[in-house]
C-alpha cells in the first residue's frame, strides 16, 4: 500500500515548536558560549536553531546605535522583534544579549506573550569579578585603563532579573552543564 502525502500533511509533520531563549548577563558571563553549546545539541536532534549574538546584531542590524539607555533599549527591541519572528515560525532563537534594563527585557517578553510565542529568560548570573577575570573581549581592561566608559555592571547599570525562568552560575559549572540546565528547562516545557 502506498501513501501519498499532500502539501497539507507534509506541512503538519514538519511543524516544530519555536521559542526564544534570552540569555542575559554581564559581559563575559558566558552567555554566547552557553548558547552555542546548546545550539549544537539542539541541532543534533534536528531542531531549527538560530543564535542571535548581540555583537553581530549590533554590527548588522543596529549599526549606528550607541550605548545610551535609549539606544540600548532600541537595540534590545530590534533583537526581540527578530527573535519573536523566528520563534513563531518554529525556530528556537537563542539570544545571548546583555539587555541590561528590566523594562527592555519585559517589553520583549510582552511582545512574545501578545503573539502566543514561548519565551524563556535565563540569567547567566556570573559575578562581575569572575567576568573581569575572563574578560573575553578586553572590555574590563579597557575600562580599568580609562579607555572605555559605560561598561555594563561596572560604571553603567545592570538590572538583574528578579525572577528569571532559570538562573545559571557559570563560574560553578562547565559550559556543558550550563547548556544542559537550559536544555532540561526547554524539555520540561515541551520546547526541546
Amino acid at each position: 500500500m502506498t501513501t501519498t502525502q499532500t502539501p497539507q500533511t507534509i506541512q503538519e509533520t514538519d511543524v516544530t515548536t519555536g521559542a526564544t531563549v534570552w540569555l542575559t548577563g554581564l559581559p563575559s558571563a558566558g552567555k554566547t558560549t552557553i548558547a552555542h553549546e546548546l545550539a549544537g545539541r539542539l541541532r543534533a536532534e534536528g531542531h531549527r536553531v538560530e543564535v542571535l549574538d548581540g555583537d553581530e546584531i549590533r554590527e548588522f542590524l543596529s549599526a549606528g546605535l550607541g550605548f545610551s539607555r535609549e539606544d540600548r533599549h532600541t537595540n534590545v527591541q530590534r533583537i526581540g522583534f527578530v527573535a519573536e519572528l523566528l520563534a513563531r515560525n518554529g525556530v528556537l532563537a537563542l539570544v545571548p544579549v546583555i539587555a541590561p534594563y528590566q523594562d527592555s527585557r519585559e517589553a520583549v517578553r510582552k511582545r512574545h506573550q501578545a503573539n502566543g510565542t514561548a519565551y524563556v529568560e535565563v540569567h547567566v548570573a556570573t559575578p562581575v569579578e569572575v567576568c573581569s577575570e575572563r574578560d573575553v573581549k578586553g572590555l574590563y581592561a579597557k575600562q580599568a585603563a580609562g579607555e572605555l566608559t559605560g561598561l555594563t555592571g561596572v560604571d553603567d547599570p545592570y538590572e538583574e532579573p528578579a525572577s528569571p525562568d532559570l538562573r545559571i552560575e557559570s563560574q560553578n559549572q562547565t559550559v556543558q552543564e550550563s547548556a544542559a540546565s537550559v536544555y532540561a528547562l526547554l524539555s520540561e516545557r515541551g520546547l526541546a
